[in-house]
């Protein structure tokens, strides 16, 4: 799914304008919306907006200008919801995944900044492709900015968003991180959760630690106990602390912890590796944090 490319930008869900009250401010929207709809152009939009902000102060016509900019825009998918820009700086609102709906925080544990929201889908049989859950990752800003600026400071934000070694250093260096899960599928079992945890981290094991890390892999996956439930809604948080330690929360209650540079770097690799479950989270991620880095 495409995204218009602000500052920490990300889906937000749909708001509609209010009615017109009177036949003047009804004829200013009629004529914007036929400038923006016939012309589909950065030039019908600036024409647009010269339109209502030449206009005397009315409330209409700002939430007008507003819905008009976002539905006509040149990028809009008009299938899917309103795209919208977030500045994690200034903005605590929640954040909506926009395919399924689900919120996320835009900061957690006080310091760690969303950088980007992802969705895992399971082919099943290879006919039809369910919701499995959708995630966030997070980093810490003063880790991110200690870790990362030396380095990748002295490049402009264009260029750092071009840079895909900026998701490599983030999941390499000790920063810390937390990639939340919130369940979409209301019938996903914990010991399906666990199995796709032993392929998937197995693999990345494997791939990063070049040898055989079945104990360190079933220290991992034993924390998923038979008894844990995960109706729809229920919130998995993977968070990576200084030296390298990794906590599992499930639903606020933490089930294990485990010091592992390679556990923490096979983890992240699922959700903003080269080969994650949403290329989309990687496209944002490298923004956000290139935005972050020139705060």
């Amino acid at each position: 799914m495409a995204s218009l490319r602000f500052p920490f930008l990300f889906s937000q869900p749909h708001k509609t304008p209010s009615s017109a009250s009177s036949d003047a401010t009804s004829r200013s929207f009629s004529t914007v919306a036929v400038a923006l709809a016939s012309g589909g152009s950065a030039l019908a939009a600036g024409g647009a907006i010269i339109a209502i902000t030449q206009s005397p102060k009315n409330p209409f016509l700002e939430n007008a200008m507003n819905f008009l900019l976002s539905n006509f825009s040149p990028n809009k998918n008009h299938s899917s919801p309103l795209w919208g820009s977030v500045s994690l700086a200034d903005n605590s609102a929640p954040v909506t995944e926009s395919r399924t709906g689900m919120e996320f925080p835009s900061i957690l544990k006080d310091t760690q900044r969303l950088l980007g929201i992802g969705l895992r889908k399971k082919s099943v049989f290879g006919l039809k492709n369910i919701d499995v859950y959708a995630y966030g990752v997070y980093a810490d800003d003063v880790d991110v900015k200690k870790c990362l600026a030396e380095k990748h400071g002295r490049h402009s934000v264009s260029e750092l968003q071009q840079k895909e070694e900026l998701r490599n250093h983030l999941m390499e260096n000790d920063i810390r991180m937390t990639v939340r899960l919130q369940i979409v599928y209301g019938r996903l079992s914990i010991n399906s959760v666990r199995s796709a945890f032993e392929e998937s981290v197995g693999s990345r094991l494997h791939k990063f630690g070049g040898y055989d890390n079945k104990e360190l892999l079933q220290r991992f996956t034993s924390q998923f106990k038979d008894e844990i439930k995960l109706p729809r809604g229920s919130i998995i948080e993977l968070s990576r602390d200084h030296d390298y330690i990794l906590h599992t929360t499930i639903d606020g209650k933490e089930v294990g912890s485990i010091q592992s540079k390679l556990l923490c770097r096979s983890i992240l690799d699922l959700y903003i590796g080269d080969e994650s479950f949403d290329h989309k989270a990687n496209e944002d991620v490298e923004s956000n944090l290139a935005s972050l880095l020139h705060k």
